[in-house]
């Protein structure tokens, strides 16, 4: 049996080339859409009209909507594993600069305009869609395995689940910041504030945490909320 080509193997989300100006342009303007009208304006006609093209021209090079996040959001990564590779991969870096980096990196993003409505309105796409749920959730298992990067280094003694774990943790606790601190939300103005504390206390967190205390923490909740008796 003959092998299929490397790239073949793996059909590409849409019939497009990168870098070029067509499709460029349809990406920036499903960008805008997305961000400035939400989830719900996010339509292929809406994208063609944003861009000045035909609804033919956009489906020729993304069918489907869903094709559009998964390059936006394969594009977002490289980003911001490009700023990765500038800021934090650098040899003279403390484990612990390299986590506090990474968590000012995350916090400083979610202040912008762009990361607070762009995530607000792929979650809520992702609410009703398995395909865009799929991509945005390994969008983010990539955003927890650079901070699991950074957790394994500051604390070797932990296990990989322990890491992922912390990782998660970290993660989900900056996140819940948008909507409070987000671009143009009620307390933006604190943003500066918890970044300091976040990147303190995190790396705190990260350095201090001895292998099987999460377990044993998740054990003593189990216990604290069986019934009497149980």
């Amino acid at each position: 049996m003959s092998e299929t080509p490397a790239s073949e193997a793996t059909p590409r989300p849409g019939i497009y080339v990168r870098g070029t100006e067509t499709v460029d342009a349809i990406l920036k303007a499903a960008l805008r859409v997305l961000i400035d009208e939400g989830a719900a304006a996010f339509t292929v006609r809406r994208i063609a009209t944003e861009c000045d093209m035909r609804v033919g021209n956009v489906s020729y090079h993304f069918p489907r909507k869903e094709m559009l996040v998964h390059v936006m959001l394969d594009d977002l990564m490289e980003s911001y594993d490009n700023k990765l590779e500038v800021q934090v991969r650098q040899p003279h870096l403390s484990p612990e600069e390299r986590l506090r980096i990474v968590i000012q990196m995350c916090l400083n993003d979610i202040c912008t305009k762009r990361t607070t409505r762009l995530f607000t309105e792929l979650w809520a796409l992702a609410n009703h869609n398995d395909f865009i749920a799929d991509r945005v959730k390994s969008f983010y298992a990539g955003v927890h395995q650079v901070i699991g990067e950074c957790v394994a280094q500051v604390n070797p003694r932990l296990s990989p689940a322990e890491v992922n774990t912390l990782s998660l943790f970290i993660s989900a606790s900056m996140e819940g910041t948008t909507p409070f601190t987000g671009y143009e939300k009620p307390w933006a103005a604190e943003m500066p504030a918890l970044t300091a504390i976040a990147a303190k206390y995190f790396v705190d967190l990260a350095k201090t945490v001895k292998p099987g205390e999460i377990a044993q923490l998740t054990e003593e909740k189990k216990n604290a909320t069986l019934p009497a008796g149980g």
